[in-house]
């Protein structure tokens, strides 16, 4: 019986540490879509935070906070918030910064 357990602990740490990882890729891709959208350069995209929770629409998932550095200017970088529910994007803040 133990080790029906053990192996639904290492299965439930796997999935979690695959669906971190789409996630992941989630939120490059919405980084991307916005610096294209704000025509500045992409830096880096780094997750701040990722917990397991009850999302807006009351199902349990995954809460995610990224942060993601831009330049408009190539000499200046600014850094921005993305916060994800699962794979979707439910805010995004970006700081003041130069048109260049």
């Amino acid at each position: 019986m133990i080790t029906l357990w053990l192996f639904i602990l290492i299965g439930a740490v796997i999935a979690f540490f695959w669906f971190g990882r789409q996630i992941a890729e989630a939120a490059q891709q919405h980084a991307v879509g916005q610096a294209e959208k704000l025509n500045v350069q992409l830096l880096s995209v780094a997750c701040v935070k990722r917990r397991l929770a009850v999302l807006s629409n009351g199902r349990l998932g995954i809460k995610s906070q990224f942060a993601f550095e831009f330049s408009s200017d190539q000499q200046s970088a600014y850094t921005g918030t993305m916060h994800l529910e699962n794979l979707r994007l439910k805010k995004m803040d970006i700081p003041p910064h130069r048109m260049g």
